[in-house]
């Protein structure tokens, strides 16, 4: 489950950079990973105010502790890098979350942009749609996007014990740098440590 990283919690991708949009082109090994995967055509599209109820609802679907509605429109309003991961609809499946528009909303994510770093703040799939691999075409197009704002570094919180997200974000080339004790709500009387995680931009390359 691929969860908060709290400072308070065969097709292509569009990212979003500083110029613009550009097509990221997923590794083929996840383009092959699922059926459904394979079925899509997604894009990055800006969380808006107009967005924020159906992802408030996907993120109390989605964690113990849920950002709530104000802090997403707060990372709206902060003009904060939030992008969500939408698709148009699969023939046969069944998908919870939709956008304004009517396409199937798979994930999102919200980044802030530091002086030359940027620090992801909330990535989240779907239940519905998770272990298909979008968190890792999320997690490859905010770091494109962060190259295209010149940064050099990209950091991250998680939970100790989210050790899913933690392989993919190894995978990446983050590597842990520090922790932040009892960091995250587990419930009302105990707290968990978050890992602190860094990627060094200058030397990231998108997998072929």
């Amino acid at each position: 489950v691929f969860g908060h990283c709290h400072v308070p919690a065969a097709c292509g991708v569009l990212a979003s950079n500083a110029t613009g949009c550009r097509h990221v082109a997923m590794p083929k090994h996840r383009m092959q990973k699922t059926t459904l995967m394979g079925q899509r055509r997604v894009r990055f599209i800006a969380m808006t105010q107009a967005e924020v109820d159906v992802v408030a609802e996907l993120e109390k679907a989605s964690h113990s502790h849920p950002w709530s509605r104000g802090n997403l429109q707060d990372a709206v309003n902060h003009h904060h890098h939030a992008h969500m991961l939408v698709s148009g609809p699969v023939e046969g499946e069944l998908a919870t979350w939709h956008t304004g528009a009517g396409e199937v909303l798979l994930g999102y994510c919200v980044a802030m942009m530091g002086v030359d770093e940027a620090h992801l703040l909330n990535i989240t799939v779907a239940p519905t749609h998770r272990r298909q691999g979008w968190a890792t075409v999320m997690m490859h197009a905010l770091a494109v996007w962060a190259q295209g704002r010149d940064a050099h570094l990209l950091w991250l919180e998680v939970r100790a014990s989210n050790t899913v997200a933690q392989a993919l974000y190894a995978s990446m080339g983050f590597e842990v740098v520090g922790v932040r004790k009892r960091y995250y709500a587990l419930n009302a009387q105990a707290r968990e440590d978050a890992h602190v995680m860094r990627l060094s931009l200058q030397a990231w390359r998108m997998p072929k």
